[in-house]
């Protein structure tokens, strides 16, 4: 990283590029194999306008604070900090009140929302596995950036926690598509007909509001810059 650009360079490039993640707000300039560092930044430097430009149009930070309202399943809850109230989250309907000290309340909802996300996503994958009659090694959460689930040879599947804040069917799309990997470690009509037949819908609509939307997932709980 310097000055505030990430530099990398892949083998596969012809030319500089320079792109902003849309998941971390990451300035990323990507060089061929040979070509010059002290150069590529200074290119960059000339596109201040255009990162600006590309930063305004990230999505919206939303921490994780007494008041907020954020996105959970279908629905949504409203974080709620209460004296007296335990320090562990509870959840009264469409509300997640929480205790202990101030400070440190954000921390304690994401703690909350990972497991949540573990126990659903674990419950549904088992249930899917039964399904497409394959044996799941472990279900395990992470925060990638750059994909929402992940499905070794082994039986091993893992799923961005920030599944839980997403519509259910975006979430049971991602489960159906890594349990479909069971059988097929590859994207050939094979897959995508049994990724259907497990989903019981047509996966266009979810795969679509990822495109839309995932990227936003990546800004809950996080501070305005």
């Amino acid at each position: 990283m310097i000055d505030g650009i990430e530099v990398v360079r892949h083998p596969r490039a012809r030319r500089m590029r320079l792109s902003v993640d849309p998941a971390s707000g990451l300035v990323r300039l990507t060089l061929p194999p040979r070509g010059s560092k002290r150069d590529g930044l200074a290119w960059a430097l000339t596109k201040s306008a255009w990162i600006e430009a590309q930063r305004a149009r990230l999505p919206r930070a939303l921490p994780f604070v007494p008041g907020a309202v954020i996105p959970f399943g279908d629905g949504e809850l409203t974080l709620v900090w209460r004296a007296g109230a335990a320090r562990t989250p509870v959840r009264e309907d469409n509300r997640l009140v929480i205790g202990g000290p101030a400070e440190r309340f954000g921390d304690r909802v994401e703690r909350w929302l990972r497991r949540e996300a573990l126990r659903v996503l674990t419950e549904e994958t088992l249930s899917v596995a039964g399904q497409a009659n394959v044996s799941i090694e472990r279900v395990a959460i992470g925060d990638p950036r750059a994909r929402w689930g992940s499905c070794s040879a082994g039986g091993a599947i893992r799923y961005s926690w920030r599944l839980i804040l997403a519509p259910d069917r975006v979430r049971r799309f991602v489960v159906a598509h890594e349990v479909a990997h069971r059988r097929h470690m590859n994207h050939g009509p094979a897959f995508h007909a049994l990724e259907r037949e497990l989903l019981g819908a047509d996966p266009r609509p979810a795969m679509t509001w990822l495109r839309r939307h995932g990227a936003g997932l990546h800004w809950l709980g996080k501070s305005p810059a």
